[in-house]
């Protein structure tokens, strides 16, 4: 009898075949690790994210030879100011936090490519990305502030600048500051396409970043919103941004996949804290297989269209692809 249907599964019977015929791969080298880097000593667990840590510089030290030996590229830094004031001092302080951990990461491995989160958060006690006046976050008045953060990050070593604020206008104050210090050749990624997203609970406290009074709906997307992603997008490349990222990812798997067919730039998608958590938990009781479950979600984020992943997970990836 004639068959009048197709045999697919002939190209899934061996494994030698599926291999050779994937339309989409993983490598270690696609992954940016953030770390969160402190003036307290030692390594402090963050308990919301298991197996993510406070680090002190000299543990920082440790913390790249194991993303070097892992052939993990990159990673995304954050820190823990000392001291806090309504004008984030220490966000653009020589001897910030940020500025000696991108040296001593230099110190230690100077083919490490040190991307810094660029934002006013952390550093004032309002724990909102702009400065405060009343109840207002000012736009045009923090773009200075923004500005001089990435300039002093970049002028103690990081190679890439990734401005999270979330201001209009930051991506050209940021490129206008770089190119009158000489910077030219250092690029921006920027978090374009970043929404006021639940998923973000954990970073809080990793960050100590939680806002004093509000939100940040009045400048992070609406997560029902998917044109005005273009239009961020399509801003940020026309002030100077050389890369864009959408955050988060998971729940936002079909904003990744409009912003690349939209634009034919580099695109990063981040795994947030609350994905990261999420998963953990369910490890942790049981319910998971949490390797298979964590490459499912990457193989998503770079079938959807991201080149580059930001995720807690990039160490257990490599150790997975290692093995």
């Amino acid at each position: 009898m004639m068959e009048n249907f197709d045999r697919h599964r002939r190209l899934r019977n061996h494994p030698a075949i599926r291999d050779m015929i994937r339309e989409t791969s993983i490598s270690a080298k696609d992954f940016i690790y953030p770390l969160f880097v402190t003036h307290e000593k030692g390594r402090h667990a963050i308990p919301s994210m298991p197996g993510v840590e406070h680090l002190s510089l000299e543990e920082l030290r440790k913390e790249v030879y194991e993303l070097s030996r892992l052939g993990v590229p990159a990673i995304m830094l954050f820190g823990l100011p000392a001291v806090k004031d309504e004008v984030s001092s220490e966000a653009y302080a020589e001897q910030g936090i940020v500025q000696q951990a991108i040296r001593v990461i230099k110190e230690e491995n100077k083919d490490l490519l040190v991307a810094t989160d660029v934002c006013l958060c952390q550093y004032n006690p309002a724990g909102h990305c702009g400065i405060v006046h009343g109840d207002q976050i000012l736009n045009d008045e923090s773009l200075h502030y923004i500005a001089k953060t990435a300039l002093s990050h970049v002028a103690a070593g990081a190679d890439l600048v990734a401005p999270s604020d979330m201001m209009d206008g930051r991506i050209q104050a940021i490129r206008h500051m770089l190119d009158e210090a000489g910077y030219v050749q250092t690029p921006i990624l920027s978090y374009s396409v970043k929404y006021a997203s639940a998923f973000y609970g954990p970073f809080r406290e990793a960050a100590d970043s939680a806002p004093a009074f509000g939100d940040r709906r009045s400048y992070q997307m609406d997560p029902a919103n998917v044109r005005e992603a273009l239009r961020e997008a399509a801003s940020d490349l026309a002030e100077g941004a050389d890369m864009l990222m959408v955050k988060p990812a998971l729940a936002f798997l079909d904003v990744i996949k409009t912003v690349r067919d939209h634009f034919d730039v580099p695109l990063v998608a981040y795994n947030v804290s609350g994905e990261y958590a999420m998963v953990k938990a369910a490890a942790n009781a049981g319910w998971i297989d949490e390797k298979a479950i964590v490459m499912e979600m990457m193989l998503g984020f770079k079938r959807a269209g991201a080149d580059m992943i930001i995720s807690y997970f990039a160490k257990d990836v490599a150790r997975y692809l290692g093995a």
